[in-house]
């Protein structure tokens, strides 16, 4: 039974393994499959909390306003300076004038008592949007220290950037934990369902152990076998999440009309969520089978 590694072989014995046992073969399957759509609906929720929080952190702006005594070009003339602080990505100014209006438009019911106000009432000032939030405060010291704005004429809203990031941070590790937990129960209960059809098994286990046949030989028709279950598990979990997917977002879209939402394609994510379908679940069938047949090996 020393035969040399034989890869026809140990796949044609899988692939019979796997129609012999049909009725495991298929809660295997099943298994993989509920397993992959769980961690999978997780994973995807915490990928879309993730993009929409970035979508306000880019609306969270800062406000740099311009001493008063620079004139419109003088202050238009600070954008490249202001350009250079680290961390700043997005600069637009606005003037005076239409800073006023902007004013005016969000207090309509007071119209006619702003009316008189002077176009100089406000100053000059510059919207900044940053790369990383979480370098708010230090942003804001530095664009403080640029000639022409001084202490005190940069307006942050440093706490809402903090709530913002600690919100992420948390769901983030909320959904590796719930990830690596599913991950870990997916991993025992597939072993568990591969074990019982090893069970009928372990007397021609048994046999080509006494037979001379080296563990390894025994090992790769079941590696074999779950790789094959859990890749064939992972396609069935890769469209199923599809089409759920598809139809929550549609639900999700419909309840608030994209307000606050913005919901990734799936077809953006289809490669990737394909590549880690397979990964995972090959990983999960070929450590089941492995995890399965050790005691069986022991004899």
């Amino acid at each position: 039974m020393s035969r040399k590694f034989d890869a026809g072989y140990f796949i044609s014995e899988g692939v019979h393994s796997i129609f012999t046992h049909g009725f495991m073969s298929f809660a295997a399957v099943c298994m993989i499959v509920a397993c992959l759509l769980i961690m999978g609906s997780f994973t995807l929720l915490a990928v879309n909390l993730d993009n929409t929080l970035g979508d306000l952190e880019n609306e969270n702006e800062m406000l740099v306003y311009i001493d008063d005594s620079l004139t419109e070009e003088q202050a238009r003339a600070l954008q490249p300076k202001l350009a250079q602080v680290d961390n700043v990505s997005q600069l637009t100014f606005v003037t005076r004038e239409a800073a006023l209006e902007e004013y005016k438009s969000k207090r309509e019911s007071s119209v006619p008592l702003l009316a008189d106000l002077p176009d100089d009432t406000l100053r000059h000032r510059y919207r900044v949007h940053v790369v990383d939030i979480e370098r708010m405060a230090e942003t804001e010291e530095a664009l403080e220290q640029v000639e022409g704005v001084g202490k005190g004429n940069v307006r942050a809203a440093i706490d809402i950037a903090n709530g913002f990031v600690m919100v992420r941070n948390i769901a983030t590790g909320v959904a590796m934990v719930l990830v690596g937990i599913l991950l870990v129960v997916s991993l025992f209960i597939i072993a568990n369902t591969i074990k019982l059809a090893t069970f009928y098994r372990r007397e021609e286990i048994a046999i080509m152990k006494m037979c001379g046949a080296t563990d390894g030989f025994i090992e790769w028709p079941f590696v074999v076998e779950g790789m094959i279950l859990g890749l064939v598990g992972a396609l069935i979990a890769f469209f199923v999440q599809w089409g759920l997917y598809q139809m929550v977002a549609k639900l999700a879209i419909q309840g608030n009309g994209l307000s606050l939402v913005n919901i990734i394609s799936y077809g953006d994510m289809a490669s990737t969520i394909l590549m880690v379908f397979c990964a995972v679940g090959a990983f999960i069938g070929v450590g089941g089978s492995l995890f399965a047949i050790r005691k069986f090996l022991q004899v």
